[in-house]
């Protein structure tokens, strides 16, 4: 079944948007400037966007939002987890690598999880915007967008905040670890 069909119950989606408000009134600091009246009506008007951040939620990603693009009218929201989402680790980077691995496979990847959540998995820009917001991954790290270049070649990047400093790193796309997930965004 694709994104475009999934929906969540009415209550599914009163107690989604309960913790959703609870968050972004916690964390004012990572939406300033914005209400949580204007977000309500983008949330209750897009079914298909609250499933997708109710799967962000489920696999433990605490989404927030963490920006407006006036141009599009869409607020942004990002994985907001003080670690690397514990539901989407242990995950190879992509197909093509889940593919090559011969024996102990992950369960699956990266870029194929995030499609089925209709996600967008966060590029390195949007990691470091995301660092400005508070310290993320000190523990853990995540896979961020890698460029065609580097993934022609067989490998994959992820990132981390260690030492007060963000880390940009690089493995073999088929490589997989318990601390590593993905962080995600939504625009709605």
């Amino acid at each position: 079944m694709s994104v475009q069909n999934k929906k969540l119950s009415p209550d599914q989606q009163e107690s989604l948007l309960s913790v959703l408000e609870k968050r972004f009134e916690n964390n004012m600091n990572r939406h300033k400037n914005i209400k949580w009246d204007q977000v309500l009506s983008k949330l209750k008007n897009n079914p298909k966007k609250l499933w997708t951040l109710d799967e962000m939620e489920r696999t433990e990603g605490e989404p927030d939002v963490v920006a407006y693009d006036e141009k599009t009218n869409e607020y942004i929201f990002f994985d907001c987890s003080a670690e690397s989402p514990k539901g989407r680790r242990s995950l190879c980077y992509d197909h093509e690598a889940l593919e090559k691995r011969k024996e102990n496979k992950p369960k699956d990847s990266v870029l194929n999880l995030a499609s089925e959540m209709g996600l967008k998995i966060l590029n390195e820009e949007e990691y470091r915007e995301l660092q400005k917001l508070g310290k993320f991954d000190t523990k853990t790290s995540s896979w961020i967008a890698t460029p065609d270049t580097i993934r022609k070649l067989g490998g994959a990047i992820f990132a981390d905040f260690r030492y007060d400093t963000i880390f940009i790193y690089h493995n073999g796309a088929e490589s997989y670890y318990a601390a590593r997930g993905f962080r995600g965004s939504v625009r709605v």
